[in-house]
């Protein structure tokens, strides 16, 4: 891996309220041990918060912050959010308000 490379993902802020997420991996097992292909694994809709932008400014003028952080898993709507490739991963960038929940544990 390029030193360049791990320089520009570490330098990746997403801009105004978008938050950067890292889909979890897809079940390649079902619960009684069947291997499952690929067409039959649902879309993934949990990911990981890997970056969040400092917040969109609202009609007052104030910085409204983005209410994830960095490290949380979120709850993804089933389509949307832009598909971006930082050092060879898939990452998808969505607005704050697009993301529907965040786990608690």
């Amino acid at each position: 891996m390029s030193d360049w490379l791990l320089w520009a993902f570490r330098k990746f802020l997403p801009m105004f309220d978008r938050v950067l997420v890292e889909r979890l991996a897809a079940e390649t097992m079902s619960k009684g041990g069947i291997m499952l292909p690929e067409k039959s694994q649902g879309k993934v809709l949990q990911a990981t918060v890997v970056a969040v932008g400092p917040g969109a400014v609202n009609k007052s003028g104030d910085l409204q912050p983005v209410c994830v952080k960095v490290g949380e898993t979120v709850l993804l709507p089933e389509y949307g959010g832009t598909k971006v490739l930082l050092d060879d991963k898939d990452y998808f960038l969505f607005r704050d308000a697009d993301i529907l929940g965040k786990y608690v544990d």
